[in-house]
């Protein structure tokens, strides 16, 4: 049986196809002009918060399905913002998870904290459009990009300004990732062939992590206690979408992960 991760890849690669066509990359290359100036990502991690919030903006999920009905993207991300996120994710996958580029774009122009571009990023042609569109930063997954794929695009980010926030599951890809000498490297907890997570997995992979590259946990993270574990290995950062986007007050669910004892 294909799984998830496949399923996802596959289609996404249709929809690539079929934006080159619309759209042809050096069309696309002369909007980069307009684009609004690009935010260090990094530096917004290393302010506020002992362990940094990435907060994301999610509708849906192949495994959850709907997450959150009322979902109106610019507000939430107002909401993350004033509420002392770090930074954004902007899920902009539509077949799997009900987002979209223009809800980047749209965040992008009311928020003053940098925005991650949140996909399946496996052509230089959506990098450009991450940029067009006002990312700061774009995920790439390393399971995902085999062979010399994930250095091209880790450089193509670089090149338009942008940080490259490295993802892996696997361990044996972790030497693949450090030889890209990263600025900013995430382990996600849930595998995205089966969807199981466990929060212990980017602890045990962040013990591996040579001293100095800014490190985020990803998935699986719902509560303060969650958030003190993460603290305690040392780790600098954390992605936060579903759990955060099915609490009625968001405002109060960012502040309790941030301060546990408020």
């Amino acid at each position: 049986m294909q799984d998830t991760l496949s399923k996802i890849v596959a289609h996404k690669r249709t929809e690539i196809a079929a934006a080159k066509g619309r759209v042809p990359i050096g069309e696309l290359r002369r909007l980069l002009d307009d684009a609004p100036p690009v935010r260090d990502f990094v530096a917004g991690l290393k302010v506020k918060n002992p362990v940094a919030l990435i907060a994301e903006v999610k509708k849906a999920s192949p495994s959850a399905g709907l997450i959150r009905a009322d979902f109106e993207p610019v507000a939430i991300a107002k909401i993350y913002e004033q509420s002392g996120a770090n930074c954004l994710s902007v899920l902009t996958d539509e077949h799997f998870f009900q987002g979209h580029l223009d809800f980047l774009k749209a965040i992008r122009r009311e928020v003053s904290i940098p925005v991650l571009r949140k996909d399946f990023v496996l052509d230089e042609y959506q990098v450009v459009e991450a940029r067009a569109a006002g990312a700061d930063a774009v995920l790439l997954i390393a399971e995902c990009l085999p062979g010399s794929e994930l250095a091209e695009l880790h450089a193509a980010i670089l090149d338009l300004g942008m940080t490259p926030l490295v993802e892996l599951y696997e361990a044996e890809n972790l030497d693949r990732v450090l030889a890209l000498n990263p600025r900013l490297v995430g382990v996600n907890n849930r595998d995205l062939r089966t969807f199981v997570t466990d929060i212990e997995h980017a602890v045990r992979l962040h013990e591996r992590m040579p001293k100095g590259i800014p490190f985020v946990a990803e998935s699986g993270i719902r509560t303060a206690a969650d958030v003190s574990r993460l603290r305690s290995a040392g780790i600098d950062a954390m992605l936060v979408g579903e759990s955060l986007m099915r609490q009625a007050d968001l405002a109060q669910a960012v502040t309790q992960l941030l301060n546990p004892a408020s």
